[in-house]
């Protein structure tokens, strides 16, 4: 994935005319991988992340109060453009991204902890994100709230109710087989979706100007420290593996397509830019990210196992010279 999914950026957005023709099936493809990542979760796991909600809360307060208030405070060192400034904002306000839960699929996450912060934090949305603009940038907007639900509804809430329901009535059979069966079919519609969300940076790129290039940079290095501070805060807890992965792919991603309405109807102009500069970083920050601590947790694991190897054969060892000894007496 950190290789192919440049491509599928680069293909978006060089050919923006002939991929921008399928734009239209993305929410379908987000309820599709919603359904498969949810054949691996039961309801006593999602019934956990809420009963026992220190890592759901962790992900709801960097994504909600912590990215935003950075954002906010390194944008306004950085540019001096107010719609710039409101665009950054805007893009660590939005929901956490739906494509989350299949980066987390993907690394064998906790996919019961990366379902409910993806429900979460889109229901909470049309209250944070006025109040996050307000307090940070002094302006009043307001968010389509039954716009937001239906398609929370569409392409995480009733696909993810199915594929539940479906592992659940089938005593396990949707996670240990209809789960892998769906997978690769699955990671093939990420890159769809990959390629098709590029085609909307397109004009922006194409034409090189200065406020783009420097919305680039700046969306990058802040968009890797996000994945960076989920990766540390999650150490910092000592949560399990698969949690690592979901509170920083959570922590990480955003969905852009909330972020672009609102950049385009309350801050016309360059607002737009920094929010859709988005799209080209994210997916390439999560593989590499994702494949990045998998590399370290390999390594952590192989010593962990090494360690465990050598105490059982120095306690075999010591075991044997005692015995020996009792013998000897």
């Amino acid at each position: 994935m950190p290789f192919i999914a440049p491509v599928c950026v680069a293909a978006g957005v060089l050919f923006p005319q002939v991929f921008g023709h399928v734009s239209w099936t993305v929410p379908y493809l987000f309820a599709l991988i919603t359904f498969q990542g949810s054949l691996n979760a039961t309801l006593r796991q999602i019934g956990a992340a809420f009963r026992h909600p220190r890592e759901l809360v962790c992900i709801l307060v960097l994504t909600v109060v912590v990215m935003p208030a950075l954002a906010r405070v390194l944008a306004g060192l950085t540019f001096s453009n107010t719609d710039v400034i409101c665009g950054i904002v805007i893009e660590y306000s939005i929901p956490v991204a739906v494509v989350s839960f299949m980066w987390i699929d993907i690394f064998h996450g906790n996919a019961s902890l990366g379902l409910a912060a993806v429900l979460i934090s889109t229901v909470l949305a049309p209250f944070t994100i006025p109040v996050t603009l307000k307090l940070l940038m002094g302006v009043a907007v307001t968010v389509d709230a039954g716009s937001m639900m239906h398609d929370l509804a569409f392409m995480v809430a009733l696909p993810a109710v199915a594929g539940v329901a479906v592992n659940e009535l089938t005593a396990g059979w949707g996670h240990e087989h209809l789960s892998g069966t769906l997978s690769p079919f699955c990671r093939m519609l990420l890159l769809v979706v990959i390629t098709c969300n590029a085609t909307g940076m397109s004009s922006y790129v194409l034409t090189l100007d200065p406020i783009v290039l420097e919305s680039a940079v700046f969306i990058l290095l802040f968009a890797s420290f996000g994945f960076l501070l989920g990766i540390v805060v999650a150490r910092l807890l000592d949560v399990p593996l698969p949690d690592l992965f979901s509170i920083t792919f959570c922590t990480g991603l955003r969905n852009i397509s909330s972020g672009s309405v609102i950049a385009t109807e309350f801050f016309p102009g360059a607002a737009i830019i920094p929010v859709m500069m988005g799209t080209l970083f994210q997916q390439i920050l999560a593989a590499v990210a994702g494949s990045t601590l998998r590399h370290m947790v390999g390594e952590e694991q192989d010593r962990q196992r090494r360690r465990l190897r050598f105490a059982r054969m120095l306690t075999r060892y010591r075991a044997s010279r005692a015995h020996g000894h009792a013998a000897g007496d």
